[in-house]
Formats: C-alpha cells, sequence, structure tokens
C-alpha cells in the first residue's frame, strides 16, 4: 500500500461534528494545506450575531453548524485555543492530534474533499445542560471519488448521521465527542 493510499485510508471515521473524520495525524499536517481559521476571522469577527453566539449556546450551535457546512469564518469566534476532539480514527488514533480552530478547520476541509456539498442539518432540537450541548445531525452529500476501497461510483449520494457532544468554556467550545454511523457511510460507499 503506498503511502498516498495510506492517507487516504485514513478518510473514513465520519466527523462533526459533524462527518468524516480523518486521521488525527493527517488532519493535523494538512493543517497548512487548508484555509487558516484565523485568516478567516476577517469577514466575521466584529458582527453583533459573533457577539451573541458567544454567550448564546444555541447561537454557538448553529454556527457549529455552518463551521461543519463550510463556513470557515466560524471557527476563531466559537473554538477554543484549546480545544480537543474525542472521535475513534480508523487509523487507531483518537482524535486528540486536532487541536484548535486551525486543526479543526483542516479536519472539516479533508472531510469535505470526498463529499464537496457535504450538508449537516440537525435531527431534533440540541440540548444544552450546564456547560454541555448536544446536537444531533444528518449529514447528506455526494461522493466525488478517491476513497481507498470504495465501489460506490462518484456521483452516490451518502447520508449518514450522528451526534456532537461539545463543552463550553468561556464562550467558546472547548472540547468535543463525536459519535457518527461510520458502518453506514462504509455500506453506502460499497466498502463493506
Amino acid at each position: 500500500m503506498t503511502t498516498t493510499a495510506r492517507r487516504r485510508g485514513r478518510l473514513l471515521a465520519p466527523a462533526a461534528a459533524a462527518a468524516l473524520a480523518l486521521g488525527a495525524t493527517t488532519a493535523a499536517a494538512a493543517s497548512s494545506a487548508v484555509p487558516s481559521a484565523s485568516a478567516a476571522t476577517s469577514a466575521s469577527a466584529a458582527s453583533a450575531h459573533d457577539h451573541q453566539a458567544a454567550k448564546n449556546p444555541k447561537a454557538m450551535l448553529d454556527a457549529w453548524l455552518r463551521l461543519w457546512n463550510g463556513d470557515y469564518t466560524q471557527a476563531p469566534r466559537i473554538i477554543s485555543p484549546d480545544f480537543t476532539v474525542h472521535a475513534a480514527m480508523l487509523d487507531g488514533g483518537d482524535g486528540s492530534a486536532i487541536r484548535g480552530a486551525d486543526g479543526l478547520v483542516a479536519w472539516i476541509a479533508q472531510t469535505r474533499a470526498a463529499f464537496p456539498d457535504l450538508r449537516f442539518t440537525p435531527q431534533l432540537d440540541s440540548l444544552v445542560s450546564g456547560h454541555h450541548a448536544s446536537l444531533r445531525w444528518t449529514a447528506t452529500g455526494t461522493y466525488t471519488g478517491g476513497f481507498p476501497g470504495a465501489k460506490a461510483e462518484p456521483g452516490t449520494t451518502i447520508t449518514f448521521t450522528g451526534t456532537d457532544t461539545l463543552r463550553m468554556e468561556n464562550g467558546k467550545f472547548a472540547e468535543y465527542w463525536l459519535n457518527s454511523d461510520t458502518f453506514q457511510l462504509l455500506t453506502q460507499l460499497q466498502v463493506l
């Protein structure tokens, strides 16, 4: 197996939020190849909506969904510099190498590379209790090809579900636990 094939093989543990989770080392290394979250701040850093989101967990969760739907400008205002991920990666990692807004943006960008039109929508109303929030979502997108072992044709529509649990601290998300239906996704990609 080539190094490129191994890297692509790490593409599949759904994340976010989210969606497909990448191997933690791949996501951390790729952060220089995707838009930096800090570079994306200029467009929205001063808006009144940003201020509201930092004080309102439901608004933060709305921004979280927009982030996973490709609006990387959301990351700097809702993601703590100490942000950590807890997710089972296909390469055996635990997601701990994905750190801060830039690491998360890199992970999301890598996820969206295989499914550029990936769209996350809430299935249920979010739950907020103290410093924790939980969001059940459905992700739908079009497979563009290139996933190792996938027999699905490019253009295949995929749908899978998951639940994000986030810990809030000082008006930002500081910790993220992901539970997504990888089996459902792998079946649709005809990997299994």
